[in-house]
């Protein structure tokens, strides 16, 4: 990281409990108005029109303190920075320019710090507390001032797999009461937009907002004391049985959470923010030099259902190594061996009698592909240190660690200390059916994915993975960081013709536009979710997608609308590559290629939906052309479509 500016004014000190102060972005552009009396209110302003009404953040704590609340303030004083962060793994940007102004006022036993940028804002309390503290409750009082649309990300409970589907709603028609996940976007009637989320989790629960008469309030888990089992003899689905009467036990000096306002004037603004990692903690590992990403075979979606070939297909030795073959023959990094590998769901030391995994980890590495295992969350919490170091002895690479489904502080603690322990065995995580990502993977860049995401997986079970869902995900949920949605399936259909399959699941929209997820969602570890004898069959849609990256130095957004259609440009090396996508409606774009090197020859190779793929929509077209910064291309799209193409020099 380096610092580019540095300046610190020290604006007074007060004695008095009323105080009202202003802090603006850096381009002036967002405003937020403090005041100080009794307790804190903050409106926020964007181009000097009220965006927020009043956020009113607060902290209270067993013993009778607080924070936020009839305090006097002590010491004022301002910053500017201007740095450019480095990112180990960049999904979005090699280098981020984090600039930003910041206010923080000085209380006894804590300060309030708020940062401005120039794409939103972030408030947090940093404690001065000695000793051991119980945190009772956290509030965020958010008075929204008007009607907006919500995209909400609904909970039943704070038991969450956060895999949610976004509705489209606006905020007077959602009951009190109603509890969302977050990242929630809020839309007004001009178009400008923010979302809510949070960066900087660490030993604390999550922070889920519950509808009130004028907006959202937080809602957090309570420390959990004990659980049970759900049903007798259920390995992975839990009940709280006794909570504690506060979120969090914690030490009293350190830093909360930040809570982030991420603010677009328009729909592309919002995929280009990255706010949750410029504001998570810096780099926590030694080396990260080991770290791989990369795509990786999936089994358990396409059932392990393979064919053609001369053995019987299952969670055995002979089906994993045709994956691995099938890996290594289209350069993919790795493959995973699912649930079902394992002599148990509970028993992850040791491999089911139909696996050897000495024969496979050695038939891998000879094939240059990593092996990634699955787990349960509570085997590796109960016996973290000699089950990683098994996988380590085995020669595997990472682990995908599932079904976790809770938000409380006890869990968050354990994606640090499955992190770092893991990254101790240079073992990467894949984290399934729990939280969202909230800026950790910037100190452990180890953690390769996060689902957290309503995915490909849905498919076999449901028809609700639209084109339009494609195109609320990057809007929405992917404004927190990564996720593992898992694309890929190669038996695409329309709505019409879809059916729901569990074991040879298919997917909506058209084959160009499956293949263009692969540029439109963020995943350092991407999947392949279909089986590898169905990529033979589609040999050319199998390597068009082996060439695709999943890590990004630059990424553009050049056309934007949530839940209609999305043309992003991302680059790795000196290639650029354009993905687009659309709802169930057929569009054309005229785009200009001036984000390409001037001055530079550049070979175009690109799939688009095929003539007829508004009828079958497996049908596509694959086609080259020679351009430069000075040519324009157009993107035609049928209905569910999409349009994928690699530019290289």
């Amino acid at each position: 990281m380096k610092t580019k500016i540095l300046f610190i004014a020290i604006l007074g000190v007060f004695t008095n409990v009323f105080s009202q102060e202003e802090i603006t972005s850096p381009n002036n552009h967002i405003k937020i108005e403090i005041e100080h009396d009794n307790e804190l209110y903050l409106k926020v302003y964007l181009n000097n029109e009220e965006l927020i009404e009043k956020v009113n953040p607060k902290m209270e704590f067993t013993g009778g303190k607080s924070f936020g609340a009839g305090d006097k303030l002590k010491n004022l004083s301002t910053k500017t920075v201007d740095e450019e962060i480095e990112a180990v793994v960049p999904v979005k940007s090699k280098l981020i320019r984090d600039h930003y102004n910041l206010l923080k006022m000085s209380f006894k036993n804590y300060d309030f710090e708020v940062r401005v940028y120039n794409n939103g804002w972030a408030y947090r309390f940093v404690s001065k507390l000695k000793g051991e503290i119980e945190v009772l409750d956290e509030q965020m009082n958010l008075q929204l001032g008007k009607d907006y649309t919500c995209y909400l990300p609904e909970e039943e409970s704070l038991i969450s797999h956060f895999e949610n589907y976004y509705e489209k709603l606006p905020t007077s028609a959602i009951e009190n009461g109603t509890i969302a996940a977050l990242p929630t976007l809020f839309t007004n009637e001009k178009g400008i937009s923010f979302s809510v989320t949070e960066s900087n989790l660490y030993d604390y629960p999550n922070l889920f907002l519950e509808k009130t008469e004028n907006g959202f309030k937080s809602k957090f888990p309570k420390y959990v004391l004990k659980t049970k089992e759900l049903k007798p003899g259920q390995d992975r689905l839990e009940a709280i049985e006794e909570a504690a009467p506060f979120i969090a036990k914690t030490k009293g000096k350190r830093e909360f959470p930040w809570r982030v306002f991420m603010i677009a004037e328009n729909d592309k603004e919002i995929i280009e923010n990255n706010l949750v990692y410029q504001l998570a903690s810096p780099l926590k590992l030694k080396d990260p030099s080991w770290i791989k990403p990369g795509k990786v075979a999936w089994d358990w979606w396409n059932a392990n259902n393979v064919y053609n070939v001369d053995f019987e297909s299952g969670i055995n030795t002979e089906t994993y190594k045709y994956y691995i073959d099938f890996a290594s023959e289209f350069g993919l990094e790795y493959i995973i061996l699912d649930e079902g590998w394992s002599k148990s769901t509970l028993n992850v030391m040791e491999p089911n009698e139909d696996i050897d995994m000495e024969e496979l980890t050695t038939y891998a590495e000879a094939k240059n592909v990593g092996i990634i295992l699955w787990s349960l969350w509570r085997p590796l919490d109960e016996n973290m240190e000699a089950l990683l170091s098994k996988y380590e002895a085995w020669g595997i690479k990472g682990v995908k660690v599932d079904f976790i489904q809770r938000a409380d502080q006890y869990v968050t603690n354990f994606y640090e200390r499955l992190a770092k322990s893991a990254a101790d065995h240079h073992l990467l995580v894949d984290y399934h059916g729990g939280m969202k990502p909230s800026g950790m993977r910037r100190a452990y860049p180890n953690i390769i994915n996060y689902e957290a995401v309503k995915g490909l997986e849905n498919d076999k079970w449901e028809d609700l993975i639209t084109p339009e869902h494609d195109l609320t995900i990057p809007f929405t949920r992917m404004t927190a960081g990564i996720l593992d949605y898992t694309p890929g399936g190669m038996d695409n259909a329309h709505k019409e013709n879809f059916a729901v399959r569990f074991d040879r699941p298919m997917t909506l929209g058209t084959r160009a536009h499956q293949i263009a997820l692969y540029t439109i969602f963020e995943a350092p570890l991407q999947m392949l979710a279909d089986t590898p004898s169905s990529y033979y069959e589609n040999r050319e849609s199998a390597e068009f997608i082996s060439k695709i990256p999943v890590v990004w130095e630059e990424t553009k957004v050049l056309d934007a609308k949530i839940g209609d259609y999305l043309i992003i440009a991302r680059k790795n090396g000196d290639s650029w590559y354009v993905g687009a996508i659309t709802d169930d409606s057929a569009r054309t774009f005229e785009i200009d290629l001036s984000f390409l090197d001037d001055n530079t020859n550049y070979q175009l190779d690109w799939i688009e939906d095929g003539k007829n793929s508004d009828k079958v929509a497996k049908d596509y077209a694959k086609k080259s052309a020679k351009l430069t910064s000075e040519d324009k291309i157009e993107i035609k799209m049928n209905k569910g479509g999409g349009w994928i193409g690699i530019f290289t020099r």
